[in-house]
């Protein structure tokens, strides 16, 4: 399967958006369009070796035109690895699904989980009532390896993962992972994969189920931070849901330097990859910024940031949450 884009809008470009805001590259206009008409190209750019992988770029491009897969692409046709080999062959084994993927019996609607058991403990109370749970690597959307430089192995699974996803035969299919969702949303419409249901962002669900439940909802009058994941890229449009929620919610979302278009990765994928220096400065970037801005909570959506963060931000005297336990604060089912 191929990408699809238009060169042409990328060689008539004037802002270079995908480059010029990119929050590692640092690259001005002209540098910007020279390497960035290298990519289309088909050539090798620095960028490649530069790029850090947070997907920015996605949400910087005005034309929907897919920089960062192509980026993905041409790091690994020429070789661009940020992980060694054999942690890499590590990985793709590990999360390879084996056998036929034959589902339990569920209900009309299910809940994804990704490959993270602990989560099942968020998924409980009124808000999600009635809703199954499904995890497990025949679900697994594998986006992870587009920070490796190994978008082969995606697309080699992706098909089987959408029909896996079908089998399940349910009405609603909410997607817990910001990635998970960026993989119906973003990576399967750009190679052309017909997706036969319809993904649901878990904030679309969480706002629609307060809503049914807003009689019930007390202010919770609290300041907190956003952890936004790299993820969440994929689905911009998702932010702007979480501050719906927010404000349902009594939550203020404090200004903070590295949220919403000035995110900055947790420094998971870069400790999966080894690259301890790298995760650190991120971690040490974002941790001191959380506890300048005054947030007493700090709200978390992807399991990855929170396994990554929840300790550092705990040892800072902040409370850590999933944007789940949050909700369900506010309806009175967990303690403030």
């Amino acid at each position: 399967m191929r990408l699809i884009y238009d060169p042409n809008l990328c060689l008539n470009c004037e802002t270079f958006d995908c480059f010029t805001k990119c929050p590692y590259l640092n690259y001005d206009l002209d540098r910007a369009k020279a390497e960035r008409l290298k990519i289309v190209r088909g050539e090798y750019s620095d960028a490649l070796r530069e790029c850090m992988t947070c997907y920015a770029c996605e949400e910087f491009c005005p034309y929907n035109n897919h920089p960062f897969y192509q980026i993905a692409e041409l790091q690994e046709a020429y070789g661009v690895r940020f992980i060694d080999e054999d942690r890499l062959n590590e990985l793709i084994e590990r999360y390879k699904p084996i056998g036929e993927f034959k589902p339990k019996r569920v209900g009309e609607r299910v809940i994804h989980i990704c490959l993270f058991p602990e989560f099942k403990e968020l998924i409980k109370g009124k808000i999600f009532e009635g809703i199954d749970v499904v995890r497990g690597r025949h679900l697994f959307c594998n986006l992870i390896y587009l920070h490796f430089g190994a978008i082969s192995v995606i697309k080699e699974r992706a098909g089987k993962v959408i029909d896996n996803m079908s089998k399940l035969r349910a009405n609603e299919i909410i997607l817990f992972h910001d990635e998970c969702y960026g993989f119906y949303n973003s990576f399967a419409k750009a190679y052309g994969f017909k997706i036969p249901f319809k993904p649901i962002h878990l904030f679309e669900f969480l706002y629609r189920r307060l809503k049914e439940l807003e009689d019930e909802i007390k202010k919770l009058n609290i300041k907190a931070a956003y952890q936004r994941p790299c993820s969440n890229r994929l689905c911009p449009e998702t932010d702007k849901i979480l501050d719906n929620i927010l404000d349902l919610i009594g939550v203020e979302r404090v200004e903070r330097e590295y949220d919403r278009e000035n995110a900055i990765c947790c420094g998971a994928a870069f400790e999966f990859a080894g690259r301890k220096d790298i995760a650190e400065e991120l971690q040490r970037r974002n941790l001191g910024d959380i506890i300048e801005s005054k947030a007493t909570h700090v709200i978390f959506n992807c399991p990855m940031c929170y396994l990554t963060l929840s300790e550092k931000v705990c040892g800072a005297g902040i409370m850590p949450v999933m944007l789940s336990e949050l909700c369900r604060m506010a309806i009175g089912e967990i303690k403030k």
